[in-house]
């Protein structure tokens, strides 16, 4: 399967911050792009289901969003935003 690539993008604008993460391993059915984020969905053995389910209620609380899509032609990517006041630019 060769290794695990991981590509981290963020941007920023008056309104907060967007984050994507994007993977290099086999990507998301279209119609399970919503049952991932679902307390104790898995589909890895070993897997508790949980990471993703927690991911969102932490950025909810938070006031953002997070969701996943597929990443043509074979990965997943996953995107969520925070809202900010007074950011400070994004160190590079």
């Amino acid at each position: 399967a060769g290794p695990r690539e991981l590509l981290i993008s963020a941007e920023q604008d008056h309104t907060g911050v967007l984050v994507a993460v994007r993977d290099s391993r086999p990507g998301i059915a279209p119609t399970r792009t919503e049952r991932v984020f679902e307390a104790f969905y898995t589909r890895k053995s070993g897997g508790t289901g949980m990471g993703l389910s927690i991911c969102r209620s932490i950025i909810d609380a938070h006031g953002g969003r997070l969701w996943g899509e597929a990443n043509e032609p074979r990965c997943a990517v996953f995107r969520f935003t925070l809202p900010g006041a007074d950011l400070a630019p994004l160190q590079r």
